[in-house]
């Protein structure tokens, strides 16, 4: 099930993406209320075109919080070595773990500005984690019982600033740097979730990767952050990027694909 958040005429809403069998499009199937209260939601009748040039995605979430897992995959540990942002080339032992704040985020189409005071802005594509009801010291085997889905996130990161600041918090955590979408898919291969990325229209293959390669798991993230910090419904957890990274300039266009899901599109523009 895809679960979207658009607006229409400038108004947000909820709907469920539905194909139709007979003309094989996708459309908006509007919800009563808002899927992460609890409550049974409902159509309300309404039905929009997934094209129409009144309806616009939003991210599918503005989460109380985005947790990031960095360096939690061997390829990525290595190559962060290779070009200067590590001294190791091995991955940390235990989950190393940055925040971003909701102000980050951006959905669908939505410009990715780049700031002036960086001359290196990378792009990171991942599957984000979004969590469905309160999670507290929930253990490995019951933790994807508090996921309600996935979603595609770009992890998208100030390279040059990164080395001089050791808690990555202007880095990663500056206006726009969080382009999440186009909606949350709530089935998913989670274990082998296939991540790919485009740079203007022509595919990265040394970006692409799969979550069968996560060194700490999808259920150990969500149990090893719900230890310390309660996770709320509509809390965002970043998997990991898969191996290389690659800047990005005015006018670039970043798409990030999540085989099962779709795919999320910004451009770059600068401040």
């Amino acid at each position: 099930m895809r679960i979207a958040r658009f607006s229409y005429k400038g108004t947000p809403r909820y709907a469920f993406v539905q194909t139709d069998k007979q003309d094989g499009k996708d459309y908006l199937v509007e919800l009563s209320g808002y899927p992460l209260t609890g409550q049974q939601v409902e159509p309300t009748g309404k039905r929009y075109p997934l094209d129409d040039e009144e309806v616009r995605l939003l991210a599918p979430v503005i989460p109380s919080k985005i947790y990031g897992a960095a360096k939690n995959y061997r390829a990525h540990a290595a190559y962060m070595a290779e070009h200067g942002q590590s001294s190791n080339p091995e991955p940390p032992e235990k989950l190393m773990l940055f925040m971003k704040p909701s102000t980050s985020v951006i959905g669908p189409d939505d410009p990715i500005v780049k700031p002036s005071y960086s001359k290196d802005m990378n792009y990171e594509p991942e599957v984000a984690v979004v969590i469905g009801r309160m999670a507290r010291k929930v253990s490995v085997n019951e933790a994807m019982d508090y996921v309600l889905g996935y979603t595609c996130v770009n992890d998208v990161t100030l390279r040059d600033l990164q080395k001089n600041d050791p808690m990555w918090t202007r880095c990663k955590g500056f206006d726009t740097a969080c382009p999440l979408g186009p909606w949350i898919e709530t089935d998913l291969d989670y274990r082998d979730a296939k991540i790919s990325f485009k740079l203007n229209g022509e595919e990265v293959p040394e970006a692409s990767g799969t979550t069968a390669n996560l060194i700490h798991s999808i259920p150990e993230q969500i149990a090893f952050i719900s230890s310390f910090a309660t996770l709320l419904p509509g809390d965002v957890i970043m998997t990991g990027t898969p191996h290389t990274t690659g800047s990005l300039k005015n006018r670039d266009e970043a798409t990030v694909q999540v085989e099962g899901i779709g795919y999320l599109r910004n451009v770059v523009i600068d401040e």
